[in-house]
């Protein structure tokens, strides 16, 4: 392909090691949930992690009604998701970091003329906190962080591919004309059935899992979600973003 138009970037544990603070903050709420309707389920931050890491806090919520068997009224699930926006919110802006190597890559990229936007399931009070916190909400305008939960009316949640295809058609890009950096198996589905050139990047999972998940997911990304490479570490970025635009 030519030289890639957009550089379309998740955020949670892509840019900003935020995932596992977010679903701290979420997991007291989610057990609130399943006693509430009468369900004898109980989850730890780990088993969170394991079954809807990718997913926005409604998407969890749909997960958890349909694993359970109990149904929500909608204004119940809004209400929650205000609440949990709240809690993630307020952790992120006090404890978030970023992933290793992402500022210095966001500056060689910003220096080499390319476009960037974040592209999220989350919502974007979210989002823009972790930004903010990082250090890296500079390379963003307001106008190009698009977020599943918050810019698309009825909200929506990756894997559907929604809110990239919504991203591209704001920035003026066909959606093949652009890359983007995923990490899990459902923002991974979502860029493929956009049809985006995916980048899988797996080294959040070395830090807070270990070498095997970091090597289950790699497999994952490619055989699944047909990733055009398998990223470790952001210094890779550059030599990989090559190959894709040598393709």
């Amino acid at each position: 392909m030519p030289r890639v138009k957009y550089i379309l970037l998740d955020c949670d544990n892509t840019l900003c090691l935020s995932e596992r603070l977010a679903f701290e903050a979420c997991t007291d709420l989610t057990n609130e949930v399943l006693e509430k309707w009468g369900r004898p389920e109980r989850y730890t931050v780990e088993q969170l992690l394991e079954d809807f890491v990718g997913l926005n806090f409604r998407g969890m919520l749909n997960g958890l009604q349909k694993k359970h068997g109990f149904t929500m009224a909608p204004e119940e699930i809004d209400a929650y998701v205000d609440q949990e926006l709240g809690a993630v919110t307020a952790k992120l802006s006090e404890k978030c970091q970023s992933c290793p190597g992402v500022p210095e890559q966001l500056e060689a990229l910003k220096q080499a003329g390319y476009p960037m936007s974040v592209v999220s399931t989350s919502a974007k009070p979210r989002v823009v906190a972790s930004l903010k916190k990082t250090g890296i909400d500079h390379y963003f305008p307001d106008e190009h962080v698009y977020s599943a939960a918050t810019s698309l009316n009825p909200p929506s949640s990756k894997p559907d591919p929604a809110i990239y295809n919504y991203a591209c058609k704001q920035l003026g890009v066909k959606n093949e004309e652009c890359v983007t950096v995923e990490d899990s198996r459902s923002g991974a589905t979502a860029a493929m059935r956009a049809g985006i050139p995916m980048i899988g990047y797996v080294g959040v999972y070395g830090i807070e899992e270990g070498k095997e998940k970091m090597e289950e997911m790699a497999k994952v990304l490619t055989e699944q979600c047909n990733a055009k490479a398998i990223m470790y570490d952001w210094k890779e970025f550059p030599e990989l973003l090559k190959q894709i635009e040598a393709l």
